[in-house]
């Protein structure tokens, strides 16, 4: 029996500490916060030792093996103290995969993760499969793993939670695109970032399957120093793609699949019936397609699972339309790149309204976008100014407000029937609201009243 301690009790630790003592090892949960309620009674049910708001070092320091929740930065002084003592650290993920023998198919990427993740789940549930959603959606993989009822797993999984990774080999790895975020946590690199997520491919083979961006020069530039033996199939939009690619379109419509590990002719998916929009989400769906199809879903499967599919809130997420003007929540759209992709995506003008906490941004990306499509701008935060200097010039109208209800208001005001109204930050949310979902649902609601006082009484 091997001390275990898990740093961190949010789902991902408490799932973690659990499995360990179902194992029989004994277990300490630390965390330098507050436990929050459902942890704190999951814990105490199960008769796990835990503390909150400290970590004392002394106990923690006696572990065979810690589990760090993948939120806790290597210059915590926590961790300092772990790494001097030599001390094992690994992932849930890790922890998790000792215990099963179930497939997985593991996702990663800076954008578009949670969209693959949640489609290549649907697929393969649609399909009949006894398949779990763990990772960053979900529920922790390694509470599940105790019944381990599933013969397939779909991951979401961060750079972080890969950092801490090391022995978890998945099935199918998927690797979407790579683009600067999180910089602080890998010494404002973008090699270091790109080296983390292609940790997992660290422990594929010759029968594993490891999917990505052809089109992602990142992804083809650094994945050239890693040394892996596995079957590479890579996807790509390009009518004519720089390397041979096992998923690109034929057609809008019209996915061809080339993987001669499964058939020896290429086979054509119709994707007509995915309500996904955008170009970004061309990728995702490529990427998932495969993912299922190497799973062993059918073609006729995968066409018929499409129309039924319905993205997780906040991600592109249409949610109601007033006097013809559609209004699409796009919370999530923390970044410049998501921002871009939804700003892309969008084919009718645009009434957008962006803002929040900026996060060093670059808006210069966006400018022709904005210039080209976005007949409105509205300002949601405290601070509009580098959104105001960046496009004041490149859009017909700009104004501000602190207030999603008046910005909502106003975007309806200034759109015409067969416009689009576009909650697209690219920002974080902190300086109005308590995260991205909290602003997600805010707008929606405020669509919900605006909708419900447009219509007329007695129809």
């Amino acid at each position: 029996m091997a001390k275990i301690v898990i740093l961190g009790s949010g789902e991902s630790g408490v799932g973690a500490a659990l499995l360990a003592q179902a194992k029989g090892h004994a277990v300490f949960v630390s965390d330098g916060g507050a436990l929050k309620s459902p942890y704190r009674e999951k814990l105490t049910r199960a008769g796990i030792r835990f503390e909150e708001g400290t970590h004392t070092l002394e106990e923690i320091l006696a572990a065979d093996e810690i589990v760090k929740s993948p939120g806790i930065p290597e210059k915590a002084p926590v961790m300092q103290a772990i790494r001097a003592q030599g001390i094992p650290v690994i992932s849930e993920i890790d922890l998790a995969s000792r215990y099963t023998r179930a497939q997985s198919i593991a996702i990663t990427g800076t954008n578009g993760k949670t969209t693959t993740t949640l489609l290549t789940y649907h697929l393969l549930k649609e399909a009949g499969f006894k398949v779990g959603l763990a990772g960053n959606v979900g529920y922790s993989f390694a509470e599940q793993v105790i019944e381990d009822a599933f013969d397939w797993y779909v991951l979401e999984l961060s750079s972080f939670q890969l950092d801490d990774t090391h022995d978890y080999v998945p099935t199918v790895a998927v690797l979407l695109n790579i683009t600067p975020d999180h910089l602080d946590r890998y010494h404002y690199s973008l090699e270091e970032y790109a080296q983390a997520k292609l940790r997992i491919t660290r422990n594929l083979d010759s029968s594993s399957y490891f999917i990505y961006n052809a089109d992602d020069e990142v992804i083809q530039r650094e994945y050239q120093s890693v040394f892996v033996d596995t079957n590479d199939l890579p996807f790509s939009l390009q009518a004519e793609p720089r390397v041979r690619c096992a998923a690109r379109y034929r057609a809008d419509a019209e996915l061809r699949l080339d993987v001669p590990e499964l058939q020896d002719e290429p086979e054509v998916v119709n994707v007509s019936g995915s309500p996904l929009i955008g170009l970004h989400n061309r990728q995702n769906l490529a990427a998932a397609v495969l993912a299922a199809r190497v799973a062993g879903v059918s073609v006729g499967q995968i066409e018929a699972a499409l129309p039924t599919f319905r993205n997780a809130e906040h991600r592109l997420q249409p949610v109601g339309e007033i006097g013809g003007v559609r209004f699409i929540n796009d919370s999530k759209a923390t970044n410049v790149e998501a921002a871009w992709y939804a700003l892309d995506g969008v084919k009718a003008p645009i009434v957008w309204i962006a803002g929040g906490t900026d996060k060093g941004n670059d808006y210069a990306t966006l400018q022709p976008l904005a210039e080209h499509k976005v007949k409105a701008l509205i300002c949601l935060g405290v601070d509009n100014a580098k959104l105001r200097a960046a496009f004041g010039s490149r859009v017909p109208h700009l104004e501000e407000t602190q207030s999603v209800t008046e910005a909502v208001r106003r975007a309806h005001a200034l759109a015409a029937p067969g416009d689009v109204v576009l909650l697209s930050p690219a920002c974080a949310s902190f300086d109005l609201f308590k995260n991205y979902e909290d602003r997600g649902r805010q707008f929606a609601q405020a669509v919900a009243e605006l909708r419900t006082e447009s219509v007329e009484p007695g129809t």
